[in-house]
């Protein structure tokens, strides 16, 4: 989690779904069935929820981000389920082949000439102290 930002718990999501239910119009006397029945989960599921007690599941999140409109990524994150450099890991594509340093040298914002020459000489310098894991393999 980042340094500074607010743990997001159980608790937590059931004041955000609190607020979410009263700005939506269910806060109410009836208000969480209503909601219940137009999100398409259970009665017991909107109680629990509300109550922080536990971890909801996939597919009732999957049910409030579609019907709150709210990304998934969002409420997974404001529910507890994943953290924001989860979510943001997950969102990475997975890529077989190791980055090359001008590429590293981009992801690290570096993109004078000299900042990504002196980057890459860096990265080749330590790559010459490290052991030759093809020559073991062989």
């Amino acid at each position: 989690m980042t340094q500074g930002a607010t743990p997001h718990t159980p608790q937590t999501f059931a004041a955000w779904l609190r607020d979410q239910l009263a700005r939506r119009g269910y806060a109410d006397r009836g208000g969480q069935k209503r909601f219940a029945t137009d999100a398409g989960i259970s009665p017991a599921t909107v109680s629990r929820l509300l109550r922080a007690d536990g971890l909801p599941e996939l597919r009732t999140l999957t049910a409030l981000s579609e019907f709150l409109r709210v990304p998934l990524g969002e409420i997974l994150v404001r529910s507890g389920a994943l953290t924001p450099e989860d979510l943001a890991a997950a969102a990475r594509p997975i890529n077989p082949e190791p980055i090359t340093p001008e590429q590293a040298a981009a992801e690290f914002g570096i993109t004078s000439r000299e900042g990504v020459e002196t980057f890459e000489r860096m990265v080749n310098g330590i790559r010459a102290t490290e052991p030759d894991e093809r020559r073991k393999s062989g």
